[in-house]
């Protein structure tokens, strides 16, 4: 694999990640933020839009992961997806701590 293939491995993860409140909060008929939001990432957005978002998201997740070779690129990659996943993951807690306080 290529440097290259490990970065895009990494934003798979991240995709998948982002995919997952959006499209929960959108099925659950609850508003939560997304980039169309008023102001972006600031204000609510309707659960449609979050199933919306969700599923590109899930596209974007699934176009890098079949480019990235994350199947079949061995522990480095899976490795470098459960990065993106992870810190994604990290990143969204502490930014929507906050913003709930």
């Amino acid at each position: 694999m290529n440097w290259h293939d490990f970065i895009i491995c990494f934003f798979s993860g991240a995709f998948a990640a982002n995919a997952v409140p959006h499209f929960v909060y959108g099925i659950a008929g609850d508003r939560f933020p997304t980039p169309f939001a008023h102001p972006p990432g600031k204000g609510l957005s309707s659960p449609r839009v979050n199933v919306l978002w969700a599923l590109c998201n899930i596209v974007a997740c699934y176009a890098l992961f079949h480019i990235g070779h994350v199947w079949d690129g061995g522990l480095a990659a899976h490795a470098s997806f459960f990065a993106g996943v992870a810190l994604l993951g990290i990143f969204s807690s502490g930014h929507f701590a906050q913003r709930q306080r």
